[in-house]
C-alpha cells in the first residue's frame, strides 16, 4: 500500500520554508528538533526524493521541496478556510466569501454594503481580507480570496471580470498647492512636481502615463509607497502630489484636507470590476456575492456611475 504525505508533512514543509532552520521550524510547530528531523526523513522516504540539503545550521530546499511548499500552502489554506467556514455554519451561515479591494477606497463604502448584505442575505458571510490588498490577483488565483474589486484591465487567464462602476483617475494635492482650485490639470502642469506613486518608475501602460507621454512632460518620481492610504496622508501633509482613483480619495477631499483636479479637460476614465475565478463563474456563492455587489453599486446612493457592460 502506497504511503502518502499527510497534513503533518505539509505543515512541516511550510514551517521550514518560513524559517529555514530545523530548530526554528520545530519551535513553530511545537515539536522537538529530533521529531521534526524524523518527519523530514519520513517524508523523503515516502516520496523517494531528497527534500532538503543541510548547509551549516540551515536547510536549503531542493526543487522538489519548493514545488511541494507551493502545493502545501494552497492545501493548508483551503483546509484552514474550510474549518473556519464549518464553524460559521453553526450560526446559520451557509457560505463564506472572502473579498479584497485594491484601493484606498473600501473604508467609506464597505460598511454600507455590509449593512445591506446583513439585511438581505443572512446566509452569506463576507470576510474582508486586508492582507490581500496588494498582489490581489495572485491571492485570488491561489484561493486566499474569492472576490476582488480591481481596476478593469487586460483579462487575466483563469478569471472573470464583471463590470461594477465607472470612475476616473484624478490628480491630488494639498489644499494650499499651487494648482489647487483648478478644474483640471494638463501634462505640462506636472513638470517638476514631487510625485508619489506605488512604483519608482511607473509602467508605460499605466493610465496616467497616457497623459504624460504625448507631452513628454514628467514629474519627479519620489520614493514609492505601496499603500494608497499612506500616499493620501503624505499628499495631504504637503509632501508631494499623486494620482489615484476618484472614488478612493473623495471622502478625504470632502473633509478639506485634500484637493483634487481632473486629468485633462476630458478626464482619465477608469472602470472597476468584480473579479472572480473562472471556476466560480456559474451558480456559486462567490458569483452570487459578485452579482449582489453589482446590483448594489447600480442602485446605491453613494454616487457610483454605471460601468460599461
Amino acid at each position: 500500500m502506497t504511503a502518502y504525505l499527510d497534513v503533518r508533512h505539509l505543515q512541516m514543509l511550510r514551517a521550514i520554508a518560513t524559517t529555514g532552520r530545523v530548530t526554528d521550524a520545530a519551535e513553530l510547530l511545537g515539536l522537538t528538533p529530533s521529531a521534526l528531523s524524523h518527519r523530514i526523513r519520513e517524508a523523503e522516504r515516502r516520496l523517494g526524493v531528497t527534500l532538503f540539503v543541510r548547509l551549516h545550521k540551515r536547510l536549503r530546499m531542493t526543487p522538489a521541496a519548493e514545488y511541494l511548499v507551493q502545493v502545501a500552502d494552497r492545501i493548508l489554506t483551503d483546509l484552514e478556510r474550510a474549518e473556519a467556514d464549518v464553524r460559521r455554519m453553526s450560526h446559520g451561515v451557509t457560505d463564506v466569501v472572502r473579498l479584497a479591494v485594491e484601493a484606498y477606497s473600501s473604508y467609506h463604502w464597505l460598511p454600507h454594503f455590509l449593512q445591506h448584505l446583513g439585511s438581505t442575505r443572512t446566509d452569506l458571510d463576507l470576510q474582508i481580507m486586508a492582507d490581500a490588498s496588494q498582489n490581489t490577483l495572485h491571492h485570488l488565483l491561489n484561493r486566499h480570496i474569492d472576490l476582488a474589486v480591481l481596476p478593469s484591465g487586460v483579462p487575466q487567464a483563469g478569471t472573470v471580470a464583471i463590470p461594477l462602476f465607472a470612475d476616473e483617475i484624478v490628480f491630488i494635492m494639498a489644499p494650499d498647492h499651487r494648482h489647487a482650485g483648478k478644474a483640471f490639470i494638463e501634462a505640462g502642469d506636472l513638470e517638476g512636481e514631487d510625485h508619489i506613486t506605488t512604483q519608482l518608475t511607473p509602467s508605460p501602460n499605466q493610465e496616467f502615463m497616457r497623459v504624460m507621454r504625448p507631452a513628454e512632460s514628467y514629474p519627479r518620481w519620489t520614493t514609492p509607497i505601496e499603500l494608497p492610504e499612506a500616499i493620501v496622508e503624505l499628499v495631504a501633509a504637503g509632501l508631494g502630489t499623486s494620482m489615484l482613483a476618484r472614488w478612493a480619495v473623495e471622502p478625504t477631499v470632502a473633509t478639506g484636507r485634500l484637493a483634487m483636479a481632473r486629468l485633462t479637460a476630458d478626464g482619465l476614465p477608469l472602470e472597476w470590476s468584480a473579479v472572480i475565478r473562472q471556476e466560480d463563474a456559474e451558480n456559486t456563492a462567490t458569483r452570487t456575492m459578485a452579482d449582489l455587489l453589482v446590483a448594489w453599486c447600480t442602485a446605491d446612493k453613494l454616487g457610483f456611475r454605471r460601468a460599461q457592460a
